[in-house]
């Protein structure tokens, strides 16, 4: 069957919008400084979350306060870190994730550390539940966009979140930044954008030294923000877009005891373009869209790495050969929002008619550790928006705050990240040394 272009139609040009990378040369690393200081009036409680049979790590399970909007999510070992205030000795945990049994803990059975916690796989057929699927899986998908504004917070709400971009040179860590933000999250109904502003920020690295080439990404917390497609359904499923993809279902599951159905969905094969596949799980009673789990098809090179790249050096190529999206969503009192955006690329670059082949990735996260509704009608300011050109790596001043973690919530840092910034800290030592002899 012939391709079919779909360029002409203006919508497909908007889809990826959001991501932009580009390439520049040098890379370079300062010291990192920060001191894990915590706030006298907050308890932080470590731990992980694990699969009760295969004590496998889970990766993204959310954590949260009961009855009060404070969470955070594991990192990509299972680890948690959770701060609590100190007057909340009541208080309950639930930890959830995708396909498992919820779990409650009273906050009084954590210690400060080493919490270990294990969900059961709560697959459920449909027959034992007496519910049957829908028909057709595309009209289910359409009814979960068309619900948006009843399912989920339709207000301005006024979100904290912890962001951390990564960007890594084969397996090693070569650049961390890390910030906390506020959200001034829109409606879902609204045609309004989000907006973002910088709090606090740190990173690991510095642009100037290392004599390599490096991706680095512009628009920083949007990336992970802009993957809401309860917010931005237009970048992926328009109504024009949709016609384009083939929707199927996959074997249905249940989140903290509700049915979930699982929908597949792929651009038809005679699409040339690059576009997405992936797995929706939409709620089966309300059509709410709980998670979302995604790829770009990046098989055709030359159109897929025109969607990336912004600039780069004349010699050298580059282009995807993955790109991951991921995208939780979180309930209180009925209502849904936004809750963890994860976007994952990874580049092959090459110098041209040079032996020069490396493989960078990088991943932008962002988990929602509080929020609430913006009931005194604050606005943000025009010069404390955070730019969506701005490259967050370039903008930061690096580990300069002792206070920096305070009583936010966070992603709880990975190990491997510390003994690659202090590898690459001993190796500019070391050419330090060589320079001065």
């Amino acid at each position: 069957m012939q391709k079919k272009s779909i360029m002409d139609t203006k919508k497909y040009s908007k889809t990826l919008e959001k991501i932009v990378a580009f390439l520049v040369l040098f890379i370079a690393v300062i010291p990192l400084h920060a001191q894990n200081n915590q706030d006298n009036d907050y308890l932080e409680y470590s731990g992980v979350v694990v699969d009760a049979s295969s004590e496998r790590p889970l990766v993204f399970a959310t954590l949260s306060v009961n009855e009060t909007n404070i969470s955070t999510i594991t990192n990509s070992d299972g680890e948690f870190s959770l701060k609590i205030l100190k007057d909340m000795p009541d208080a309950v945990i639930t930890i959830s994730y995708l396909g498992y049994m919820q779990k409650e803990i009273p906050v009084l059975e954590f210690t400060s550390e080493n919490n270990s916690i294990k969900l059961k796989n709560a697959t459920v057929a449909l027959n034992e539940v007496n519910l049957t699927l829908p028909k057709d899986a595309k009209t289910l998908v359409k009814t979960a966009l068309k619900k948006r504004a009843e399912n989920y917070v339709n207000q301005e709400v006024l979100m904290t979140a912890f962001y951390r971009e990564t960007i890594k040179k084969r397996k090693k860590n070569a650049s961390l930044a890390e910030a906390i933000v506020k959200i001034h999250k829109q409606p879902y109904a609204s045609s309004k954008k989000d907006n973002i502003e910088l709090f606090k920020a740190r990173k690991s690295t510095d642009y100037k030294r290392l004599d390599t080439v490096a991706l680095k990404l512009q628009g920083g917390p949007y990336n992970p923000l802009y993957i809401d497609l309860m917010k931005y359904p237009n970048y992926i499923f328009t109504k024009d877009m949709i016609d384009f993809y083939s929707f199927s279902f996959a074997p249905s599951t249940t989140i903290n005891g509700k049915i979930i159905f699982v929908v597949k969905f792929k651009q038809l094969n005679q699409i040339e373009e690059p576009l997405y596949y992936g797995k929706l799980f939409i709620d089966a009673e309300t059509s709410a869209l709980r998670s979302a789990i995604y790829n770009l098809n990046v098989e055709n090179r030359i159109l897929s790495s025109q969607l990336f790249v912004r600039k780069k050096p004349k010699d050298i190529l580059v282009y995807p050969i993955n790109a991951a999206y991921r995208v939780d969503y979180r309930e209180k009192d009925g209502k849904w929002y936004y809750g963890y955006g994860n976007v994952h690329l990874t580049f092959k670059i090459k110098r041209k008619r040079k032996w020069f082949n490396s493989t960078y990735s990088l991943t932008s996260e962002m988990a929602v550790t509080n929020w609430e509704i913006n009931t005194s009608n604050e606005k943000l300011k025009n010069k404390d928006k955070f730019k969506k050109s701005t490259i967050i790596s370039d903008e930061i001043t690096g580990f300069s705050d002792p206070e920096f973690w305070g009583a936010y919530n966070v992603i709880e840092p990975e190990k491997s990240i510390e003994s690659a910034i202090n590898k690459i800290k001993r190796q500019l030592k070391k050419a330090e040394k060589n320079e001065d002899s």
